[in-house]
């Protein structure tokens, strides 16, 4: 994935006590060296150092530890996944004229505009009266929202405020606490919607005790902070995982990220990386990535921030008068086993006047291709890891090198703190849903056009540009087919001829420009060799994520 970030970034994360870690901390999965085990007290929890690909010096082989297996700390802290806020969409991408279904956590939910109140609010998708989804009904002249089975409707708090077919006489049934919908606290911030997955009342007040982690350069006007979503058929570990993996850049995505310069290990430009976790408790980790920092905020937020000092070293950033800052930040939703969803924003202090001319659907043309090129094989991937049992990925997966450190500092969270996986509470047997057909599995268009306004406006609209486009092409070949001999000259008839031709050819690629970028596209490792995405990909952040670091795609 592209990979730039923000330095100035603050977002406050809770430690425990405790004393920082200076080394490299990795998770041991298959080394079969005769490297000694020696043990550390540097912290209260043991180092797992990978092999780095160059050879060990004395000094750092004194601090390494070689384990078949991390160990886990028998009465250590455990994450509860149900006293966590969990963003549901950007603001940007939710109708006020309609509900909207999502499922978090295993959790079905309908997200409403109640005018009345002037509040998003989120509440079961499902009705008291006979269980039909809230989110297939409607907004109501008085702004309930209605279930369109029997025409119950509730108020911003999911009280029942009429039911049809109760006589008006009485008595009041409307009142009794079953016809209420169970409503979950939610919270708008960052322009993005959250909610709190338990509707017990002692939790109403909860905003109160607790906040959703709180990123300024969204809500800074001198930035710019398009954002973008994705429902993804693979699930939540293999997501976030994905993200903290920048050596697969030039490989899974190759042919949208610029040819590398200077390598000549291969064509793809792999490099050696030194990454390393710095410190890792039970609220996350913070990472050291070279030419940046990097932090994880279970259980969603991942997120990258250059080091002031590094990026002045770019000769645009020395003439600038002002420092050019900029992120990325990842939202990471569990949304079911092999489900998860994808919010994005990267947040940049310069060229911010692109935003203004590009619209949001070009830019995310280039950024669901990202996406798109490494999707099947993390699918796969996913069910290679379920059928070895996600307690034994350590076991199962060699990752020898410090360019993985990240995504073993993730696992060794999850192991220690989360029981190796998600807590679905019971509602799912543990097995992964069948892998469906290619053009299924990558399908665009319900995975993200009709939950992203700008895109789904973009795809109607050029659905009627095609559809006019067939329309003058067939009325000028009629035209000229009924037109008298000698009524218009030769070359009024040619023109209007060519006229007919242009117009059907440009609706037929009108049509597979719309296929490819707002239903399917499909991508080939084998004959990848795309460069001409390279400006719509990288126009919003004017960088571009490679192992090395960031680099300067444009200088808007």
């Amino acid at each position: 994935m592209l990979a730039f970030s923000l330095c100035s970034l603050h977002i406050p994360i809770a430690h425990k006590t405790q004393t920082p870690l200076k080394k490299s901390m990795f998770l041991k999965s298959q080394i079969h060296s005769t490297l000694p085990l020696i043990r550390g007290n540097t912290s209260k929890f043991k180092l797992f150092t990978a092999l780095s690909p160059s050879p060990l010096t004395e000094s750092s082989s004194s601090n390494l530890e070689v384990d078949d297996e991390p160990e886990v700390e028998t009465g250590s802290e455990k994450f509860d996944w149900y006293s966590q806020w969990y963003p549901l969409m950007p603001i940007c991408d939710l109708d006020k004229r309609a509900p909207h279904a999502k499922k978090v956590m295993g959790i079905d939910v309908v997200i409403w505009w109640d005018r009345n109140e002037s509040a998003w609010q989120v509440f079961d998708d499902a009705c008291p009266h006979r269980l039909a989804p809230l989110s297939e009904g409607r907004i109501d002249q008085w702004g309930r929202l209605q279930c369109v089975y029997h025409g119950w409707c509730f108020n911003g708090s999911g009280d029942c405020k009429f039911i049809p077919q109760a006589p008006p006489e009485g008595p009041p049934i409307h009142t009794s606490k079953k016809a209420c919908v169970a409503a979950y606290p939610s919270t708008v911030q960052n322009d993005i919607l959250w909610f709190w997955p338990n509707t017990d009342p002692q939790y109403k007040d909860i905003i109160t005790r607790k906040t959703p982690p709180f990123i300024p350069e969204i809500d800074d006007p001198s930035f710019t902070s398009f954002m973008g979503n994705r429902d993804i058929p693979y699930g939540y570990e293999v997501l976030v995982e994905n993200l903290m993996d920048p050596s697969h850049v030039p490989y899974a995505h190759y042919g949208l990220t610029p040819d590398p310069k200077g390598n000549n290990a291969d064509r793809e430009g792999g490099t050696p990386l030194d990454f390393s976790v710095e410190e890792l408790d039970i609220n996350g980790f913070t990472a050291n990535q070279g030419w940046n920092k990097s932090k994880f905020m279970p259980p969603s937020i991942f997120y990258l921030y250059s080091e002031p000092d590094k990026l002045a070293s770019s000769v645009e950033t020395k003439k600038s008068s002002v420092q050019k800052k900029f992120s990325m930040i990842f939202i990471c939703i569990p949304v079911s086993p092999g489900k998860s969803r994808l919010i994005w924003c990267f947040p940049r202090n310069f060229g911010v006047w692109a935003d203004k001319i590009v619209p949001r659907w070009i830019l995310h043309m280039g950024q669901n291709l990202i996406l798109d090129s490494d999707l099947y094989l993390l699918h796969v991937e996913e069910q290679k890891i379920m059928d070895v049992g996600q307690g034994n990925w350590h076991k199962a997966c060699f990752v020898p090198t410090k360019a993985d450190a990240l995504v073993i500092g993730f696992r060794k969270w999850l192991k220690k703190y989360a029981g190796d996986q998600v807590d679905w509470r019971g509602k799912y047997s543990g097995a992964l849903p069948p892998t469906p057909p290619r053009e299924q599995l990558m399908d665009r268009y319900w995975s993200h056009t009709v939950n992203c306004k700008s895109c789904n406006f973009a795809y109607k609209s050029l659905n009627v540009v095609e559809v006019m486009l067939q329309i003058i092409s067939v009325a000028s070949i009629g035209f000229v087919a009924t037109m008298k001999q000698g009524i218009v000259s030769a070359a009024t008839r040619n023109s209007i001829v060519v006229l007919a031709i242009l117009s059907f050819a440009l609706s037929r690629l009108l049509a597979h420009f719309i296929y490819k970028n707002f239903r399917y596209h499909d991508y080939n490792h084998v004959r990848s060799s795309m460069k001409c995405v390279s400006l719509i990909i990288f126009l919003q952040a004017g960088y571009v994520y490679t192992p090395s670091g960031p680099k300067f795609i444009i200088d808007i």
